[in-house]
C-alpha cells in the first residue's frame, strides 16, 4: 500500500515535515507492507517555504538585511539554480516579535525589499515569497524602501518606512530606486484573498491579531488607500493584496510581483501530481480544519488535486463544528488528534505523539479489511 502524506504545518506546534513524520510512524506501527511517501505542503502561510524546501532539496543561505526594528539581521532564503524562495515571516513574523514590541505600525519590512535586490543581483530568475504570518501593517511601503524608494514629509524630512509614516508622506522619490528586470518573475504565495483596503482588507481583517488597536483601523485603512491612490490606484482592490499586512500590495506595486495560489503553486513545485499518481491513500492535515479551510487552504487544495478514486483522509489538531457533512471536497473522513481535555499548551507540546497515535489507530482499522 502506498500512502502519500501531505499535511500543512500545525501552527505554533509542528512543521509540516514533523507532522508528516509523526503520521508515517503511526502507519508503520500498524501496517507492515506500507510505503509512506512524505510530501509536506503549505498554502502561502507561515511554514510554506520550509515545506517546499524539503521536497526540492534546496540549499539554505543567509543575507544581512534591515530587521523589524531597524537593526541589521541575517535573513534566510533557499536557492536552487536560478530559483529562490523565502518567507517574510522569517524576518517580521509574529513569532519573531516579543509581545511587548508588537506594534504593526512601527515594524519595518525594508529588509524584504533588500533581499529581493540581493537575489536579483545573484541572477535569480524565479523568486517565490510566502507572505503569511507577519507582524506588520505598513501597506507595503517597507518593500518600496528596500528597493530604494524614499519617503518625505511636507517639510522635506525623510520618513522611516513603516506604517506610521503613511499619515505623513507628502513626496516620494524614485531617484535611488531599483527596477526589477523584465526577465525576473516574482510570485507571492498567498493563502488569503483579502484586498488591501476596505472592511475585508488587511487592516480590518488582520490588524487586531498583529496588535493594532481597533480604534485606529479606519484611520490606518484610509491612510493606506490614500497612499496607493497616489502611486498605484489599481492595487487597492486587487484580490490578495492585503496578505502580509499589505506586503503583497507593495510587492505588486513596486516589484511587479504576481499573486498566485499558495497551495496550487506549492503542489506544482513539489510535483505532487506525479507522486500521487499511483497512491492508494492520501493523508492531509492542519492545526484546525474549519469552514475557512474550504477557501483554498492546504488540505482542501491537496484533496482537490488527488485523482478521483483515491481516498483522502484528514488528520487535524481539531475539527470545527462549521464543517459540512462528510464527504466534502474529496475528503472521505476527518479525525481530530486531541485525546483528552487539557490546556492548549499541553496539546501543542504533545501533538507529535497524538498524531502518531491517531495514525496508528486509523491504520489498525484499515488492516481489519
Amino acid at each position: 500500500m502506498k500512502i502519500v502524506i501531505a499535511p500543512d504545518s500545525f501552527k505554533e506546534s509542528l512543521t509540516a515535515e514533523e507532522v508528516a513524520q509523526a503520521i508515517k510512524r503511526g502507519f508503520e506501527q500498524s501496517i507492515s507492507n506500507v510505503e509512506c511517501l512524505l510530501c509536506p505542503v503549505g498554502d502561502g502561510g507561515e511554514g510554506t517555504v520550509d515545506a517546499i524546501r524539503h521536497s526540492l532539496d534546496l540549499e539554505e543561505k543567509w543575507f544581512q538585511v534591515t530587521g523589524p526594528f531597524g537593526l541589521n539581521e541575517a535573513m534566510r532564503y533557499f536557492q536552487k539554480g536560478q530559483i529562490a524562495l523565502f518567507e517574510v515571516a522569517d524576518l517580521v513574523g509574529l513569532g519573531k516579535i516579543p509581545r511587548e514590541k508588537r506594534n504593526p505600525l512601527h515594524i519595518q519590512t525594508r529588509g524584504i525589499g533588500e533581499l529581493i535586490r540581493h537575489l536579483i543581483d545573484l541572477g535569480m530568475k524565479e523568486i517565490y515569497i510566502g507572505v503569511g504570518g507577519t507582524a506588520s501593517n505598513d501597506g507595503g511601503i517597507g518593500i518600496a524602501a528596500g528597493l530604494g524608494y524614499q519617503f518625505y514629509d511636507e517639510n522635506g524630512i525623510e520618513l522611516e518606512a513603516c506604517g506610521q509614516s503613511l499619515f505623513e508622506i507628502s513626496h516620494i522619490s524614485k531617484d535611488k530606486a531599483s527596477s526589477v528586470p523584465a526577465d525576473v518573475r516574482i510570485k507571492i504565495l498567498a493563502d488569503v484573498s483579502n484586498p488591501l483596503c476596505g472592511p475585508h482588507g488587511a487592516t480590518y481583517t488582520f490588524g487586531k491579531q498583529k496588535g493594532l488597536n481597533p480604534a485606529k483601523f479606519q484611520d490606518v485603512d484610509i491612510a493606506i488607500e490614500n497612499f496607493y491612490g497616489k502611486v498605484a490606484p489599481e492595487i487597492s482592490k486587487l484580490e490578495g493584496a492585503g496578505a502580509g499586512g499589505g506586503i503583497a500590495a507593495g510587492l505588486c506595486a513596486f516589484a511587479g510581483a504576481e499573486i498566485v495560489s499558495g497551495i496550487k503553486t506549492c503542489l506544482d513545485l513539489v510535483k505532487f501530481d506525479e507522486q500521487v499518481a499511483d497512491a492508494d491513500l492520501v493523508i492531509v492535515g492542519e492545526g484546525r480544519l474549519d469552514s475557512q479551510s474550504l477557501a483554498g487552504k492546504a488540505p482542501i487544495g491537496v484533496a482537490k488535486r488527488t485523482p478521483r478514486g483515491v481516498p483522502v483522509i484528514a488528520i487535524c489538531g481539531s475539527l470545527s463544528e462549521d464543517l459540512p457533512p462528510l464527504p466534502f471536497e474529496n475528503i472521505v473522513a476527518a479525525f481530530s488528534i486531541l485525546e483528552k481535555s487539557e490546556p492548549l499548551a499541553d496539546s501543542l507540546k504533545k501533538a507529535a505523539v497524538y498524531l502518531e497515535n491517531t495514525a496508528a489507530s486509523i491504520a489498525r482499522i484499515m488492516s481489519l479489511r
